[in-house]
């Protein structure tokens, strides 16, 4: 299982979360090319180790266990992925 970022985070992208991850798979961060592009952070469903870190951390309470993402959110475990995925390309 893997964490997922959801809507609450779009316009924030406060860098609680990066900071206390053990993995490094949160991303884009500041000085990465595609930062401004974006909307929101995302979570690497491949890196994520599920340690919980990032859900403590975040202060709009945007993360949540891919299995416990609410409902009008569930699109955003995709999003995620496909941010990933996307980059591999």
């Amino acid at each position: 299982m893997t964490y997922v970022i959801a809507e609450p985070c779009i316009g924030v992208k406060d860098y609680s979360c990066v900071e206390v991850c053990p993995v490094d798979c949160i991303h884009p961060t500041t000085d990465e090319p595609d930062y401004a592009s974006v909307d929101q952070l995302f979570i690497d469903p491949e890196e994520c180790i599920d340690c919980d870190a990032c859900v403590e951390a975040c202060p709009v309470d945007a993360i949540f266990a891919e299995d416990q993402v609410p409902e009008e959110w569930r699109g955003f475990t995709e999003i995620n992925a496909a941010y990933y995925r996307d980059k591999a390309a």
